[in-house]
């Protein structure tokens, strides 16, 4: 998939890639025609009811890249937050990472355990960069494929420090050999992120996240031209929350299901996502 991936980058295109916290979403993400999946930590908290705040393990999200690669054909890129740890630890997860079938990591240079960057209030602390440094090279010599992208994700922005800074550190992980830049703003505007990529002189294409500034559209995001990549970073678990809630609601106003069934898939339609086609073939094929 690495290479799958890499193919997509040197098409000089904007990459559309969609978080999923499950094969399910990851499925579902690849028949509406995006182009990777978000291996999404935030996600993945959430399905477990848990804060983003790296309550989440290596082996639990590495459980579900792994459940999502064999599910999917589109190239997973995996938020693996700090890379749980230090050097040490980042080249232990490239390893498992890479094994699990994703194409790419983001790692971010914050302080381990993480507070979520969209969090209104809380503790946004910052590594050294020779320390962030120190990962992104334990990344780039763990991986045995070298199609296999490393992103490096700047939170200067999200921690107040302004965009000098944040060049300063994104100028320092493409020095370090980092494959990407993702630059990452709570502000409800893109203002912010708009301005740092007209300052960026770097190679290093750009990563976005627009969650917290929606206005940032595909038409606004190819006029900046060094955005390579826009990565939809919660909006499956959020339209699953909605969802539910609103069928939920429904179910017990109206004393049952008489009036939402018609609103909702079909049961058919779980199957036909399920794969239960090849299981009769395989039934049709071997039970004897």
């Amino acid at each position: 998939m690495a290479s799958i991936l890499r193919g997509k980058l040197n098409e000089s295109r904007l990459l559309h890639v969609m978080a999923a916290h499950s094969p399910l979403s990851a499925k579902l993400a690849e028949e509406t025609g995006f182009d990777g999946i978000w291996a999404s930590g935030f996600e993945l908290s959430a399905l477990y009811g848990l804060p983003d705040l790296s309550f989440i393990s290596m082996t639990q999200h590495l459980d579900m890249v792994r459940a999502m690669s064999g599910f999917t054909h589109l190239p997973i890129v995996a938020d693996i937050d700090t890379g749980f740890g230090n050097a040490i630890n980042v080249t232990h997860a490239i390893a498992e990472y890479e094994r699990a079938g994703a194409a790419a990591v983001v790692i971010e240079d914050k302080t381990f355990p993480k507070v979520s960057s969209l969090a209104i209030t809380g503790r946004q602390e910052l590594l050294r960069i020779e320390e962030f440094q120190g990962k992104i090279s334990a990344a780039l010599a763990t991986r045995r494929d070298p199609n296999f992208v490393v992103i490096a994700r700047t939170e200067a922005l999200i921690a107040g420090l302004g965009e000098a800074e944040a060049l300063k550190r994104a100028a320092a992980y493409e020095a370090a050999g980092a494959d990407m830049i993702l630059i990452h703003s709570k502000q409800n505007t893109p203002d912010e992120v708009e301005s740092f990529v007209r300052a960026w002189s770097g190679d290093a294409p750009i990563v976005i996240v627009p969650t917290a500034y929606p206005e940032m559209n595909e038409g606004r995001i190819s006029a900046l031209g060094k955005i390579r990549m826009v990565i939809y970073g919660n909006h499956a678990i959020r339209a699953s929350v909605t969802a539910m809630k609103d069928v939920f609601a429904r179910i017990r106003r109206d004393g049952g299901i008489h009036t939402v069934n018609k609103d909702i898939v079909p049961v058919e339609e779980i199957f036909r996502l399920q794969g239960m086609d090849r299981v009769k073939l395989v039934e049709k094929q071997f039970l004897r």
